[in-house]
């Protein structure tokens, strides 16, 4: 039995490896290890979720943000970037369209704008609750003071995804500008679990400068905080940005580190993201199989999807959007899954 069957054997049974044990997984993955892990990630999931898939209605509210991190088509320097921002009403009829479709998460998704006040954010959330009481709703709109993140709790978010980027602090002032640092990230990590959101975090696979090590490092971190929730995908490069001429990340690995991020916390709510689906075409599905349980289509009114644009090619009609929810409900079903309309919090371990 070689080093790669021990550490996976391990891990499975003790949801825990150093740092240097993940490089090595990581590092010296074969046929036989990745069918090993995505058996372990399967059978792990499936003590807790069976064969459910969540769905959650993402609805990208605003393309304007104030931050020029070097990876992001929507940073402050792309002045090709054509910005947009919906209207309280806007956000309600997208939601109104998804809970008729079966959805009953909401992901509100911005770039950090500034114009988003707490008293605005905290009218919007108080409205989707009151219409829909018994829907969760999931914020993702980057970092804000502790106050802002206990309004926006105590008005009726249930969930906050602030991916950590990277856990390495060089890795991570490679990424972005030096007003943005790793740990003002984590502290923000830190208050929304301390508050108590369901909490998610996550990086990108194959961005600019990124190690083996440093994704070791992100494994170790992800252990460490034990998020509720774990959004990683593919680096995917955008024409207008620093990083526009560096390759995309691997699928394959993508769905690798889905199967051991399983093993790590078997309860986690694990998205098969749109850039896995952007990279392959079946990339949701091989998400699937390797583990996740979460799948996010597009609620975004279709005037503003194309100008949503986080990296080039991004998919924003067909499977992943809203309207075609059935054309996925037959996806999953042919693989063995079942989309289930249902909130989706996360189980006890």
């Amino acid at each position: 039995m070689n080093k790669c069957i021990n550490l996976i054997e391990k891990l499975y049974k003790t949801k825990s490896l150093s740092i240097d044990e993940y490089e090595y997984l990581i590092a010296n993955r074969n046929e036989e290890s990745t069918q090993l892990l995505r058996s372990y990630a399967v059978q792990k999931r499936k003590e807790v979720y069976q064969n459910k898939v969540f769905v959650r209605g993402l609805i990208e509210i605003s393309n304007i943000c104030k931050n020029d991190c070097y990876y992001c088509g929507i940073r402050k320097s792309n002045l090709n970037c054509e910005r947009y921002r919906l209207s309280i009403s806007d956000i309600l009829s997208c939601c109104d369209e998804g809970y008729a479709l079966g959805f009953r998460t909401f992901v509100l998704q911005a770039g950090e704008d500034g114009s988003f006040s707490d008293e605005w954010l905290c009218d919007l959330l108080s409205k989707i609750k009151s219409s829909y009481p018994d829907c969760a709703v999931t914020l993702s709109i980057g970092e804000r003071s502790k106050e802002s993140y206990q309004k926006l709790y105590d008005a009726g978010a249930d969930r906050y995804l602030l991916r950590h980027e990277s856990a390495d602090e060089l890795h991570y002032s490679k990424l972005h500008p030096k007003n943005l640092t790793l740990k003002d990230r984590i502290e923000c990590l830190e208050n929304l679990k301390e508050i108590g959101f369901q909490t998610g975090c996550g990086f990108m696979v194959g961005s600019p400068y990124q190690t083996t090590r440093n994704i070791a490092q992100d494994l170790k971190f992800i252990e460490s905080f034990k998020p509720d929730m774990c959004g990683i995908g593919p680096f995917i490069p955008h024409k207008q940005t620093p990083f526009k001429d560096y390759k995309a990340g691997d699928a394959s690995l993508c769905c690798y580190l889905l199967s051991i991020i399983r093993l790590i916390k078997p309860n986690i709510l694990l998205p098969a993201t749109t850039a896995l689906g952007t990279v392959e075409t079946d990339g949701r599905e091989r998400g699937i199989l390797s583990g996740a349980n979460v799948i996010m289509p597009n609620l975004s009114p279709m005037s503003v999807r194309k100008k949503y644009t986080l990296y080039d090619g991004k998919i924003s009609t067909g499977e992943e959007s809203a309207q075609s929810l059935n054309k996925l409900k037959i996806s999953m079903q042919k693989i063995g899954y079942e989309v289930v309309v249902d909130r989706g919090d996360i189980s006890k371990e």
